[in-house]
């Protein structure tokens, strides 16, 4: 009887665990193994020990004594005005914010599109808040708004919009205020939404805009039948990182206003820094700022199934 040694049989089945063991697979996994440290150091363990903390009734200055609480603290952050306040000038906040970014940037990306390459230097000059740091924008602002004396004000003085530098109080105006201190995230960040979109064009083949030229379809047609559905994988990542990013907005907000007047600019993420550090209640501020992760997360998770999921785009 003759028999086959497995080892040297043709098209033997590997295992699925059998990849690992080939020397691409270890290259690989060395490849990844330190962004895999660095993201279980820096950001895995952190979030596990702000949900650990949040149900615990833990001081800043003596994190070492705690006490269980269970869910007192989400009970606490939900009860609170101050909490839902602050959720809602966070959504406001990032509706403005997306809204204009969307706006400016996407149109900004169609102009420099149907312009091609003579749109090189427009282009560059359009990205160049990319490379200002919020802080400095923020402080930007601050000086081109302050109350009575900005040079906004002052401009629009001059050209006869306004009767004095003084009759709009952009930053301790609360029915202003939260518009105001939007001014320099649109103005950082618009650029961002223009270079994503304007590569998302740039993928778009001609030969389905000419196509639906030869079909006889017109600009608008070929713009909302055409260019949108192929975006909107473009359109899903903007949203979905612009959005995360304007609302956990804290440096540029504090900067200009701290807050105020009265709470009117008062966002999550400075709720939870005062929560944490100016009344050192580290439990509760652990909560709010769990209840916020979960909400950015399912927001996303939203945002990614309505408007876009691999293999269900529509043409």
């Amino acid at each position: 009887m003759m028999t086959t040694n497995p080892a040297t049989t043709p098209n033997r089945r590997r295992r699925p665990r059998d990849w690992i063991r080939t020397p691409e697979a270890r290259f690989a996994l060395a490849l990844m193994a330190p962004a895999a440290i660095f993201l279980l150091v820096f950001v895995a363990w952190p979030v596990i020990r702000l949900v650990f903390d949040s149900f615990y009734d833990v001081e800043l200055l003596h994190p070492a004594d705690r006490t269980f609480v269970g869910l007192a603290n989400y009970i606490e952050a939900f009860g609170s005005d101050s909490v839902r306040g602050a959720a809602a000038r966070t959504a406001a906040y990032t509706a403005i914010a997306l809204s204009f970014e969307l706006l400016l940037g996407f149109g900004a990306a169609i102009l420099f599109n149907a312009f091609g390459k003579r749109s090189e230097i427009p282009r560059t000059i359009f990205a160049f808040p990319l490379m200002i740091a919020p802080v400095v924008a923020g402080l930007l602002w601050r000086f081109l708004l302050i109350d009575g004396f900005g040079i906004v004000n002052e401009l629009l003085a001059r050209v006869g919009i306004l009767n004095s530098p003084g009759d709009i109080s952009w930053l301790s105006n609360p029915d202003i205020v939260l518009f105001s201190v939007a001014i320099p995230d649109i103005w950082l960040t618009s650029a961002f939404v223009m270079l994503i979109t304007y590569a998302g064009l740039q993928n778009i083949p001609q030969e389905l805009i000419e196509a639906a030229r030869v079909d006889g379809a017109r600009a608008s047609q070929i713009f909302r039948r055409v260019t949108l559905p192929l975006l909107r994988p473009v359109l899903a990542v903007v949203l979905i990182i612009r959005g995360i990013d304007a609302a956990r907005a804290f440096d540029v907000i504090l900067i200009q206003t701290e807050g105020g007047p009265q709470s009117a600019s008062e966002v999550l993420s400075l709720q939870i820094y005062r929560t944490m550090v100016r009344f050192g209640d580290l439990g509760e501020a652990s909560a709010i700022a769990t209840l916020f992760l979960v909400a950015m997360l399912v927001l996303a998770l939203v945002a990614y199934r309505t408007i876009w999921r691999p293999g269900t785009l529509e043409s």
